[in-house]
């Protein structure tokens, strides 16, 4: 089947629209670079698959960050992904986590922050108190409150052929105004019966003529979704290039070198005194 695919669709009699999501190797990619306790794997899915979502309702380029912290052992769960369906993302945790742990459990008490920034125009950012059992109710609320606009979403993460798998689903009702409630808690009840099976190894097609077959449901081209981080070596050179001269050398001569570790994609970069002082004179060059 065609995975990592984000798709739009619109029930054209209905005025509701909707999306899914089907992740394999983005979200394996995302969860490969650290040592995840599977509950902690499972929030990261959960919100990889919200920030696809979400990121699918942006008219502009731009892009959001999803963001849960709180004083539990999961101090902060956090995917970033753009209009272009790029996504990376990174948990930090401490200590054991139980198998069956909770959102709460996990997060303890804490929030979600939305950030929204576009290329053009100001930056947006929304903290949500965590009330809901679980992350899509959460963000059922949050699009309650902020859009005014009726909306269901199903996140789903776990393993299919012994490969982890996230996909959810959302409908949203369209802002004309003509959508009816009934219509809107009809399509609810249909997508509430997909199985996880379903949704990890169906082609969406598949998924969609499952769930809605009595319905006239218009389904746009696909956009793919996929793991990128924008870490290189060169940004981690403008880094060193801020940190002042005496604190590198303490560094290079208690460690032989200066190291930048990325968390999203597990790359570390290494430069000797060498570079390092040619990365101070380029950044002095530039001054003047």
């Amino acid at each position: 089947m065609a995975n990592n695919l984000l798709h739009r669709y619109l029930f054209q009699d209905l005025s509701v629209r909707g999306e899914l999501v089907q992740l394999d190797t983005a979200f394996q990619q995302i969860i490969a670079n650290q040592d995840y306790p599977k509950p902690v794997q499972g929030m990261l899915g959960e919100l990889l698959v919200a920030t696809s979502l979400l990121t699918a309702t942006l008219k502009f380029e731009g892009s959001i960050t999803l963001q849960l912290q709180g004083d539990g052992p999961v101090s902060l769960v956090v995917i970033n992904g753009d209009h272009d369906q790029k996504m990376r993302g990174v948990a930090r945790w401490d200590g054991d986590i139980a198998s069956d742990a909770s959102l709460h459990d996990l997060i303890g008490k804490g929030h979600l922050v939305i950030t929204i920034s576009p290329k053009q125009g100001e930056r947006y950012q929304g903290v949500v108190g965590l009330e809901g059992d679980t992350l899509s109710e959460i963000l059922e609320g949050y699009f309650e409150r902020s859009e005014q606009l009726k909306t269901r979403l199903w996140f789903r993460t776990g393993e299919h052929e012994g490969k982890a798998h996230a996909a959810g689903m959302l409908l949203q009702v369209m802002p004309d105004g003509t959508g009816s409630e009934g219509d809107f808690e009809h399509l609810e009840k249909l997508t509430e019966t997909i199985k996880n099976e379903e949704l990890f190894s169906l082609d969406a097609n598949d998924v969609l003529y499952r769930l809605y077959n009595q319905e006239t449901v218009q389904v746009f081209e696909p956009q793919d979704v996929e793991f990128f981080c924008g870490c290189s070596r060169e940004r981690s050179a403008g880094a060193i290039a801020t940190v002042a001269k005496e604190e590198l050398d303490d560094i290079l001569n208690t460690e032989g070198q200066v190291a930048l570790h990325c968390d999203y994609c597990g790359t570390t970069y290494a430069f000797d005194s060498k570079e390092v002082d040619q990365i101070l004179k380029a950044a002095k060059n530039s001054l003047h």
